[in-house]
């Protein structure tokens, strides 16, 4: 963690600029896949930025020692040395390093074990799997490159560093980051239906209907990301853990307030979904409809025209061609091709054709 007054210890200025305040100089490294980083902080002891898996015992090892360890896109046999280092259950181990998981949080021995996905979008969600695994003394943190939780720690920024608050307080700032960054997909997500409502109201195409069925499934891809999720803060804050102080509970309590919000705004958008879709339909037969009118309005104009030529025979042509018909082939002439015009006329002044 870092002390803001004191910078931090054991890094360089190259990095990516950490949230907070506008113009805020301070900066961490970026980090890499297969790299481990250990955040430690001890009482009477600036915050540090630790690297590789032998530094966890290190850190540990101090009086009133907290270690906040961060792997990105970790190998096997990183997950193992790490678990060994902090002592974790050989099924948490295997968990994150099956990274297949869904939401949940899972007392396993002396740790528990909290499974999260992080969503970004761009163009299209994507998901990202966090395993967040909190100890007496320590918080680990099991992602890959797409999500960045030491900066959703760092952007706390509080009069004392976040690890001398307690690794309950580290586990909730990661959860609230990630929890927070729903809304704003939510927000691109809902724009792109409000466009999709717009473009089926105004001409029905097939690739709008194509967009249709891919908001709908990103849709559900969310919720069962962030519904099981809402039970998983359900269960932090109702049940009692010795990992996490009461007077932390209400921090918790706070990401399952803003969980109910968006699974509700999730539920209010699948009937969006399902409300577009039936509209596209109905304006696809409605066009249909129109369509099969325009045919027949121009099927009873042929039908009179072909029924007057078959009265009179194809015989008469020839005739009529060398001026040779009565008065009254023309009569009826004049008649069939005035009765098809006023039916015409009719039929477009009802919208047929």
């Amino acid at each position: 963690m870092t002390d803001p007054d004191r910078g931090v210890r054991g890094s360089d200025a190259a990095g990516a600029a950490i949230p907070g305040a506008p113009g805020d100089p301070l900066r961490i490294p970026s980090t890499e896949p297969g790299s481990v980083v250990v955040w430690c902080w001890s009482r009477g002891h600036a915050p540090e930025r630790l690297e590789g898996v032998d530094s966890i015992a290190e850190a540990l090892g101090r009086t009133d020692g907290r270690v906040f360890v961060d792997l990105v896109e970790p190998t096997a046999d990183q997950i193992r040395s790490v678990a060994s280092a902090l002592d974790l259950h050989p099924l948490i181990a295997e968990d994150i390093e099956e990274r297949n998981q869904r939401p949940k949080v899972e007392m396993t021995g002396p740790a528990l074990h909290v499974v999260l996905f992080a969503v970004a979008y761009a163009g299209e969600t994507h998901l990202t799997e966090v395993d967040l695994v909190l100890g007496e003394r320590f918080v680990l943190a099991a992602h890959d490159r797409a999500f960045r939780p030491e900066l959703a720690v760092m952007a706390r920024r509080e009069d004392v560093p976040a690890l001398e608050r307690g690794p309950d307080f580290v586990l909730w700032a990661i959860a609230d980051a990630i929890v927070d960054g729903y809304f704003p997909v939510m927000d691109r997500l809902e724009d792109e239906l409000d466009q999709l409502q717009d473009d089926v109201f105004a001409r029905p195409r097939g690739w709008t209907l194509e967009r249709v069925f891919r908001v709908k499934r990103e849709l559900i891809e969310l919720r069962r990301a962030i519904v099981p999720a809402r039970e998983v803060f359900n269960q932090l804050t109702n049940r009692t853990s010795p990992l996490i102080r009461a007077e932390q509970v209400l921090y918790f309590r706070d990401v399952y307030d803003h969980l109910i919000r968006v699974t509700d705004e999730l539920d209010t958008d699948r009937e969006l979904v399902a409300g577009t879709l039936d509209v596209y339909l109905s304006s696809v037969n409605n066009e249909l409809s129109d369509i099969m009118k325009r045919l027949t309005g121009v099927t009873v104009i042929l039908a009179g025209i072909g029924a007057a030529a078959g009265i009179f025979g194809m015989s008469e042509a020839g005739a009529a061609f060398r001026g040779g018909e009565a008065t009254g082939f023309w009569l009826v002439t004049a008649l069939v091709v005035g009765g098809a015009v006023a039916a015409a006329v009719l039929l477009r002044r009802i919208g047929w054709i």
